[in-house]
């Protein structure tokens, strides 16, 4: 049943200005937080993980970073309940205490050589605590900023909270670059990683402080004060037509939103670095850069959402994204490692080899060994990061790259001892190396042929995608759902679809491409997933501007 709407919110006061900012700031201190774990995840696998070898210690050093992800719903529908029965303020400042004690406490962690097994123990721990707060964080802090705007200013000013995510991945990486130039690389790894978690100590203590000074939400308390709360609103949540909104708001929305996200700002980065070549530190730079040209678009779409209202905005993105997102990486490749590009034209690498021998290598506990002369030689090509194809060849027989005129029998790991396997793939990587440095391929991406600002353009690009399906979510998600249940049934859709749809596209899409030697086929994942919430979210999911959220 609807209200009249609170006096308060006729106009923008300076009070809600107020409002705005402490809740963004604080949600940029919490992104921030949450991001430095996977910005910095080759040096943690080093420091925690060093008790296994060093791609085992990698793959548990994501799946720890994946763990922060996956618990999220969870801590949407612990916290999201709590928010909807004493309140949005308080609940957002439990989260905030979480997320920040957490990351400074992996900043005094003690590593695996310290000691042993109870370091990787405790970081997963805090890894997943980390998770349960953001999981509570965002809702609450949109839900709070949405009941406070204007009617006609929602999209607007909620979307300054759509902003920190990107802000605080921004400021984790400046952070870190920081660290970098001033202490060297060496003393970096050894011991200066831990400044950048150090560091969320002091922006816990500005956020909190902040915070404190805020008052309830206006709609929140005229809701408790009218005795219309829930008092089982996790329960309610669940219940027939909410829980199929949920449902759809997450395949036809947050699912779709989540891979353009992460697509356009982790795979990316993930992308230039790993599969191109580029140096971390220019793929910091040009991804920083990016977003920095980005940020201000996450203001417009939300203003523009207040005009033509949200859902045509965040589908038009997914659709966009899904249409040209090949295109755009292949400018990527283009602008910034022309090399493989070059080379792939002229000297394509071929694998030949018996197909009933070649896995798809996508193992994320690390159980699983991959012996055969073709995983071999197609882990070997993919960790050098080179585009391939497979041609079947005679069952029994050893798989063979081709590559330019240079021919590189593989070998058979299975049987071998240590001593024998490091022989082997020693003498087969050397050999491996100088084929494919004949051909063209290169070992890393040349800084004197990467034209930056083509790179910039391709990548902001993606941001731009990101700042449409990002910048109007947040007012359409709390336009969706009833004040009594609202932190809970927004937050439940957001962080199943950015949590597991969008944080383990980076995992799904490189064992795609792991699997087929294309650099682009892991793509699909993301335009799969887009194209899904258009046409779900096109045909069942309502527009929202101008409803009254009193209800």
């Amino acid at each position: 049943m609807s209200t009249t709407p609170a006096p308060a919110k006729a106009q923008l006061t300076q009070g809600h200005k107020k409002v705005i900012f402490a809740s963004s700031l604080g949600t940029v201190f919490e992104w921030y937080d949450f991001f430095l774990y996977g910005s910095l995840a080759a040096i943690i696998a080093k420091q925690f993980f060093s008790g296994v070898n060093e791609t085992t210690g990698m793959i548990f050093a994501l799946l720890a970073f994946a763990a922060g992800f996956f618990v999220r719903p969870f801590g949407a529908a612990f916290f999201g309940s709590l928010g909807d029965r004493i309140g949005r303020k308080y609940t957002f400042l439990v989260t905030i205490l979480i997320m920040g004690i957490s990351t400074f406490l992996v900043g005094v962690l003690p590593n695996y050589a310290s000691i042993g097994f109870a370091a990787p123990v405790i970081l997963i721990i805090l890894r997943l605590a980390q998770g349960l707060a953001m999981g509570g964080e965002y809702g609450g802090a949109a839900t709070y900023v949405a009941e406070h705007a204007p009617d006609d200013k929602r999209g607007l000013y909620t979307s300054f909270i759509q902003c920190t995510a990107t802000l605080g991945l921004f400021m984790s990486l400046l952070i870190i670059l920081a660290c970098r130039y001033f202490l060297g690389n060496e003393a970096f790894e050894a011991w200066g990683w831990r400044i950048p978690f150090l560091v969320s100590i002091v922006l816990l203590g500005v956020s909190v402080w902040i915070r404190l000074q805020l008052s309830e939400s206006p709609l929140f308390q005229q809701m408790k004060s009218e005795g219309k709360g829930s008092k089982t609103p996790f329960r309610d949540s669940l219940k027939g037509g909410n829980l199929k909104l949920m449902l759809l708001v997450l395949l036809g929305a947050a699912a779709g939103q989540a891979v353009v996200w992460y697509g356009g700002q982790f795979y990316a980065l993930f992308f230039l670095s790993s599969m191109l070549k580029v140096d971390a530190t220019t793929s910091y730079l040009l991804i920083a850069a990016a977003l920095a040209l980005g940020v201000p678009f996450f203001i417009f779409f939300g203003w523009l959402s207040d005009r033509i209202g949200r859902k045509k905005i965040i589908l038009a993105g997914c659709l966009l994204a899904a249409i040209t997102y090949i295109p755009i990486f292949k400018g990527l490749t283009h602008f910034a490692n022309p090399a493989i590009e070059e080379a792939r034209s002229s000297s394509p690498a071929l694998v030949v080899a018996d197909p009933t021998t070649c896995s798809f290598q996508f193992d994320p506990v690390g159980l699983r060994k991959f012996t055969s002369s073709c995983d071999v030689a197609t882990a070997a090509l993919t960790k050098a990061g080179v585009p391939y194809d497979v041609q079947p060849a005679a069952a029994g027989s050893l798989a063979m790259v081709n590559v330019g005129s240079a021919s590189v029998t593989s070998y058979e790991a299975a049987g071998l001892t240590k001593e024998e396997g490091k022989a082997k793939a020693d003498a087969f990587g050397a050999e491996l190396k100088t084929a494919l440095t004949g051909a063209g391929y290169p070992a890393k991406a040349d800084g004197s042929r990467i034209n930056y600002a083509g790179t910039i353009l391709m990548l902001w690009l993606l941001v731009l995608y990101v700042t449409m399906v990002y910048g109007p979510i947040a007012a359409y998600l709390v336009e969706l759902f009833p004040t009594r249940i609202r932190y809970t049934s927004m937050s439940l859709p957001y962080h199943i679809g950015n949590g597991w749809f969008g944080g383990f596209l980076p995992a799904i899409s490189f064992a795609l491409v792991a699997g087929t030697g294309n650099l682009y086929y892991g793509l699909w994942y993301p335009i799969i997933i887009a194209l899904m919430s258009v046409v779900i979210g096109g045909l069942f999911l309502r527009e929202t501007k101008n409803v009254d959220i009193t209800k």
